[in-house]
């Protein structure tokens, strides 16, 4: 079910409804009418709220509509993390139509990034780092949200990195950090991810204990997690988790690091699947990157010379010749993305780096 497009889920569907995803009545009445068994997505956070509200109304195994409405909106999800003793930024929820809005902003320490709260993909997300760009940051927020208020948080200094959970049945089934790529546009934005993320043991298990706080704190259970973390002066700092396998490969790395297929999983799940096993014992290290233009235009060409590895997980173009692609900005203007794998990390990340090289995407402007 999707809106039209080239999605190549429809090429495998038996059945397709050209719906809006967040359109939850309608697709809870096509639910009805199907009688169906489960109801899921990946990636994305726009169906979400749609999955809660027909796993409550059916009585299915997914996010019921209390955790999907926290996970999408990055307001209640600070306010439940402060309530119940999660580590996070300082934040303050301000209207657009607000008098004293610039006031507001002062009580936070500079530099801030600005959100719109129900937004995925990085949309209306912006850092700033004087005041003078504020009402800049502001109409960016407007653009992508709706809601009338908008949040800013102190940006936390550190380093970025993230993890992949499954919580089913009331229990966190695995924790996986990974390393991320970050390409520095408006704000940070996930370009790729790496496996294992070595950190010292202490580090890795507060990271697992605030994100068992937050799960419990957003009432997520029988779903995917994607969690976005800072990392600073040893401490993990929550800044934002979503009720659904994580975009940009995650999913991909999840498989090959633990050595059962994600996403069969996450269809089990949503069916209600007993004794549920996500044990895994591969642990096979991987690297992933989006593959991007540098600028707005046409694809003209596209060469691969890479040859038959094994350990070439995954070379997936989404786009064509002769068709239009945008400056990397966000997560969806990539063009496509390379996964690799290796009996060591670093032989995973020399082995994207090498694959990489041996692509090229011709865009004429």
């Amino acid at each position: 079910m999707s809106i039209p497009g080239n999605y190549p889920g429809f090429a495998l569907a038996d059945k397709v409804y050209y719906e809006n995803t967040t359109d939850w009545e309608k697709i809870l009445e096509i639910a009805k009418e199907e009688k169906i068994d489960g109801i899921v997505t990946a990636g994305t956070d726009v169906a979400v709220i749609t999955i809660g509200k027909v796993c409550d109304a059916l009585g299915l195994c997914g996010l019921s509509c209390r955790g999907a409405t926290i996970a999408t909106n990055k307001l209640l999800m600070k306010e439940v993390y402060e309530k119940n003793g999660v580590r996070t930024a300082k934040y303050r929820k301000i209207a657009f139509d607000a008098p004293d809005v610039y006031e507001k902003i002062d009580e936070l320490s500079l530099p801030l990034i600005f959100k719109a709260v129900d937004s995925s993909g990085s949309r209306g997300i912006t850092r700033v780092d004087r005041r003078e760009d504020f009402a800049e940051a502001i109409a960016l927020a407007k653009k992508y949200t709706r809601k009338d208020y908008f949040i800013v948080e102190e940006f936390i200094e550190g380093e970025e990195f993230g993890a992949q959970a499954f919580v089913y049945q009331g229990k966190v089934q695995f924790i996986m950090p990974h390393g991320d790529y970050v390409f520095h546009g408006d704000t940070g934005v996930p370009i790729g991810h790496f496996v294992p993320y070595e950190l010292d043991d202490a580090v890795i298990e507060d990271a697992k204990e605030q994100l068992r706080l937050a799960i419990a704190a957003m009432e997520l259970d029988n779903c995917a997690i994607n969690a976005d973390f800072i990392l600073k002066d040893n401490k993990t700092y929550v800044l934002e988790i979503g009720g659904r396998s994580g975009a940009t490969c995650l999913a991909e790395s999840v498989s090959i690091y633990y050595g059962f297929d994600y996403y069969e999983k996450i269809l089990l799940a949503a069916l209600g699947e007993k004794n549920l096993d996500f044990t895994g014992h591969a642990q096979v290290p991987n690297a992933s990157h989006l593959l991007m233009s540098d600028r707005d235009g046409v694809i003209r060409s596209i060469t691969n010379r890479n040859g038959e590895n094994p350990d070439i997980y995954e070379i997936l173009f989404d786009h064509g010749v002769g068709e239009k692609v945008e400056k990397f900005r966000i997560g969806p203007h990539r063009i496509g993305h390379v996964v690799t794998k290796g009996e060591t990390l670093e032989k995973a990340v020399a082995l994207l780096h090498e694959t990489m090289d041996n692509i090229e995407i011709e865009v004429e402007g």
